[in-house]
């Protein structure tokens, strides 16, 4: 794949660059936001495989990493993006995944430690896929308590939030050491719940996690 890297971390970068290119990868990386809009924001631009962008990057180190993304997908919206953050942030989580969430990922920097876990989530996000991060998941599963997520059991969150980490139903099911049908049957019941009934889409399924996410209250999130 073509691998596009934005990230201001010249130890992070260059750690990622060269795992990449050694998973056979071609890789570019910038240190900067600007650099990736300045090359990628042209509505006739080469895209990249995938962009793999740090959240918070120069100046500013705030969200300028994210607000590329953003416009990166509104220029492009096939366009793969993996986003990664130092923290469980979930408004930025929210913003992310607002529109078309096919091909986008958020996944912590801690994760980029585990190459295997890494990786996949490259491949899903590549291939069209979601990809969230486990941690963001459970930290959000941790302060909702009210609201939609308070409709569903604690099996039924317990496969959401699987469904959230880009798994299907037979590796829930591997899982959670159940049998297919029970998977497909909590599934069914998680959309009917969130009023997204089931068809043969599968981007229902991002819905679910993403209307998941929004309900959960942010008090207590990290800055």
């Amino acid at each position: 794949m073509r691998i596009v890297i934005a990230e201001d971390s010249v130890l992070l970068l260059d750690g990622l660059t060269r795992l990449l290119i050694a998973e056979g990868h071609a890789v570019t990386g910038y240190r900067t936001a600007d650099e990736l809009v300045a090359v990628l924001g042209d509505p006739a631009a080469d895209l990249p495989d995938v962009v793999v962008t740090d959240v918070r990057m120069p100046p500013t180190h705030t969200d300028e990493g994210l607000r590329a993304a953003v416009h990166l997908r509104g220029l492009h919206p096939r366009l793969p993006v993996l986003v990664l953050s130092q923290y469980v942030e979930q408004r930025y989580a929210r913003e992310l995944f607002a529109a078309d969430a096919r091909g986008l990922g958020y996944v912590l920097k801690d994760r980029v430690a585990d190459v295997d876990d890494f990786l996949a989530a490259l491949a899903r996000v590549a291939a069209g896929g979601t990809a969230l991060d486990p941690e963001v998941v459970a930290q959000v599963l941790a302060r909702s308590r009210q609201g939609l997520s308070g409709l569903l059991s604690p099996r039924e969150r317990e496969v959401i939030a699987l469904m959230a980490e880009g798994r299907s139903n037979a590796a829930i099911a591997e899982r959670l050491v159940v049998g297919l049908p029970a998977v497909e049957k909590h599934v069914t019941s998680i959309l009917t719940k969130l009023d997204l009934p089931p068809d043969a889409d599968d981007h229902r399924r991002v819905l679910a996690v993403l209307r998941w996410l929004e309900d959960g209250p942010t008090n207590g999130a990290r800055p």
